[in-house]
């Protein structure tokens, strides 16, 4: 548990040095592509915190100078499993992004999805006595939250206080500076298979890099997907990635809950390749321009070539109904969104106040998904495109960069984790096996 504490607080140190010198580069590992933005900060770190979220999202903190995008490889259900071809993907990805920047980068924040994420809700209490609470408290009510035993091989990526109270007043995001008899705390915990982490930051060491801060996909996608109403009231949102679709809760401003299901568009285009027997390649092509989930009369008579270079004349020259097609995508389409119903369920999504559901990534372009969203998962479904930032350019600014988004905007202005307090070096935050409770149920 310390040495965590210890190397997420040398990744914040990495970070104040990165903004110091003014430049990063984010990373979005994902399963089909690597995404690289690079970030020049101008000095404030902040962002301008009256701008209007969705003009230009009023980042007077940073500009993306640079931005390159590389197929994937190495990367399975959102996590390394071939170090070398994953680390020469990084590479590629990096190499384009500085020469688009014309900048050396040094310093890197990454995100992955998968890795089998858990949420646990942890609280705490300390009398106060009437004396001003300081961030000293704040350091002590945080190191008295029960971490439950979550077991072996795995690490804790997010652990953010997301609600205080003081004494009967509840709903507070910063109680430094207030008066009252006891202070209290709720957290949202959120643990990651520990070899997931291990292997991208090894990955990145390798690209002769320093890694300054990791981060989940699914949370990153929420900051860059929901407009700042929904992150207040309760929204889900579901980040359709190439390998994994991740799904995450926000409330009053904060991730409440994440979870990752392990198949995404990379699955359907699988399906299209068994069901037609053609390459992959050739799958993805057919996906993306004549893909969808709904079929009407016309679709019968709507013939796709499918091509093929076997050298057989027949084979080649086959066609294909766009009924059929979305015949083969449907279910799979279908089994990733009753899976999504499932996390949001086992979460308790239908106990908050507004159940608004953003799609996003880059799964989420299947015309017609949005219909059938709304079908399995709830009424109020819409399509979900990241805020727009300073200096992206235009082929970046699709549903498919939403992580990316999502991260730089955690790097300009990241919510304070637990390991951002000093911590009494006697009072490491205990363990127990308490079991985490869905503390959101009852305190909203």
């Amino acid at each position: 548990m310390t040495d965590l504490y210890q190397s997420q607080r040398a990744m914040r140190q990495m970070r104040k040095q990165a903004l110091q010198r003014g430049v990063v580069a984010i990373l979005d590992v994902g399963s089909s592509k690597i995404a690289c933005l690079v970030l020049r900060f101008d000095g404030s770190g902040r962002l301008d915190e009256d701008a209007e979220i969705g003009s230009l999202a009023g980042q007077t903190g940073f500009r993306v100078v640079g931005a390159a995008t590389t197929r994937s490889r190495g990367v399975q259900f959102g996590e390394v499993t071939a170090m070398q071809e994953t680390e020469r993907a990084i590479r590629t990805a990096l190499q384009a992004a500085q020469k688009m920047a014309n900048i050396r980068v040094d310093h890197v924040i990454a995100c992955f999805s998968g890795a089998n994420p858990r949420s646990y809700g942890l609280d705490a209490q300390i009398d106060l006595s009437g004396q001003v609470v300081s961030e000293q408290e704040v350091a002590h009510v945080l190191a008295d939250c029960q971490v439950p035993e979550f077991g072996a091989g795995r690490e804790v990526l997010h652990a953010q206080p997301v609600n205080f109270a003081i004494d009967h007043r509840s709903g507070l995001s910063d109680p430094r500076g207030q008066l009252g008899q006891q202070l209290s705390v709720d957290m949202h915990m959120l643990t990651v298979d520990a070899d997931a982490i291990q292997n991208l930051a090894h990955c990145i060491k390798r690209c002769d890099l320093e890694l300054a801060g990791i981060a989940s996909s699914a949370y990153v996608s929420g900051i860059a997907s929901l407009v700042e109403d929904e992150q207040e009231l309760g929204a889900a949102c579901i980040d359709l990635g190439g390998g994994a679709t991740g799904v995450s809760i926000f409330m009053k401003k904060h991730m409440i809950y994440a979870d990752s299901v392990r198949m995404g568009g990379d699955h359907v285009t699988g399906d299209i390749s068994m069901g037609l027997q053609v390459p992959t390649a050739n799958a993805e092509r057919i996906k993306t321009f004549y893909g969808g989930v709904h079929a009407t009369g016309m679709d019968d008579r709507e013939m796709i070539e499918i091509g093929g270079d076997t050298g057989d004349w027949e084979h080649d020259r086959r066609t294909v109904s766009r009924a059929e097609l979305i015949g083969i995508m449907r279910p799979r389409v279908e089994e990733i969104l009753e899976e999504v119903r499932a996390r949001l369920d086992a979460a308790g999504f239908d106990h908050l106040p507004s159940q608004q559901i953003v799609l996003t990534g880059g799964g989420s372009q299947i015309p017609g998904l949005d219909g059938l969203a709304s079908r399995i998962l709830g009424q109020q479904v819409r399509l979900g495109r990241p805020l727009r930032v300073h200096g992206l350019p235009q082929a970046a600014t699709g549903p498919g960069f939403t992580s990316a988004v999502g991260l730089s905007l955690f790097a300009a202005n990241p919510q304070d984790e637990w390991w951002d307090f000093e911590f009494p070096a006697n009072r490491y935050p205990a363990r127990s096996f308490r079991r985490a409770v869905k503390w959101f149920r009852d305190n909203w």
